[in-house]
């Protein structure tokens, strides 16, 4: 009956949400693992001190809060579906709060570490023309990682300085692009032989990978003699955390971003206070 219960929910995810595959198999995972942990015992019989046990469980395993908050918020979405499609009667996990979490500040760099870490993009061959596109790109955008790993040549306007980006749960949006990465593509196109449609390939010539952005970032953070835990992702901080330092309203940045809800994008405020502080330490005559 839980499998039943699984195969519903996840057409739900993939019709009705519209959700990526990745995000899918997480669900999946998550429920069977839920489901594993009920055995024979009917879906309809969870109540509040099944959840109790269960999340005891995940604990007893050891696992991070991050994680056990995650497998918590797919059973969240899960009995919130079952509840209204009229499978279950009550939602027995509204009142089961979730394990506090530690907060972690994104790690960002200097913008003269995103300088330095370009500028060690040394070769002039089309791999190297296409390592210097692909990390003038994600600190220009401040996109995601897959999102980079996607784009085709038509979703970059030369002219009109932006890119198309198909974000989480295939929605599209719009994003500025600077001159110096449009330049960056401009040459690294121009030094491919043949025009594929996707932007970025991989030396068999088809659509890289995320793997393979993830070790063209930790090949140059290497060279550059950058600090450790620099990933792709670091310069998509970068990236909102220097245009917040500069004067960037938040709202315009979760735009940017492609955040839902600005709670998401507000985490940068701290790093940005950081700096304000310092200023004001230096500036005012009595602080």
């Amino acid at each position: 009956m839980m499998r039943r219960y699984i195969e519903k929910f996840i057409r739900y995810l993939e019709i009705e949400r519209n959700y990526s595959v990745y995000t899918i198999v997480n669900y999946r995972l998550d429920l069977e693992g839920f489901g594993s942990f009920l055995g024979e015992s009917a879906i309809e019989n969870v109540d509040y001190l099944t959840l109790r046990k269960y999340l005891a469980c995940l604990k007893g395993k050891n696992l991070s809060p991050r994680t056990i908050s995650r497998r918590l918020s797919t059973l969240r979405s899960f009995f919130k579906f079952l509840t209204r499609e009229g499978y279950l009667k009550t939602n027995p996990i509204l009142s089961l709060s979730s394990p506090k979490q530690e907060k972690h500040l994104p790690v960002f760099l200097t913008e003269d570490e995103i300088t330095r870490l370009i500028e060690s993009v040394a070769e002039k061959n089309e791999r190297g023309l296409r390592d210097r596109a692909i990390l003038e790109t994600f600190y220009s955008t401040g996109i995601r990682i897959s999102e980079l790993a996607g784009l085709n040549n038509e979703d970059v306007d030369f002219i009109g300085g932006i890119v198309k980006v198909r974000g989480k749960g295939k929605k599209e949006r719009i994003v500025p692009i600077g001159n110096i990465a449009i330049s960056a593509i401009r040459a690294y196109l121009a030094k491919r032989k043949k025009q594929e449609e996707t932007l970025f390939l991989n030396k068999s010539r088809r659509r890289i990978s995320t793997r393979g952005i993830r070790n063209i970032v930790k090949k140059y953070v290497r060279i550059a003699s950058i600090r450790q835990g620099v990933s792709p992702h670091t310069f998509r901080h970068s990236f909102a955390t220097h245009l917040l330092n500069r004067g960037a309203d938040l709202r315009s940045v979760q735009e940017l971003l492609g955040h839902v809800n600005l709670s998401t994008t507000q985490i940068y405020t701290h790093l940005t206070t950081d700096r304000l502080k310092s200023v004001y330490n230096k500036a005012h005559p009595r602080a």
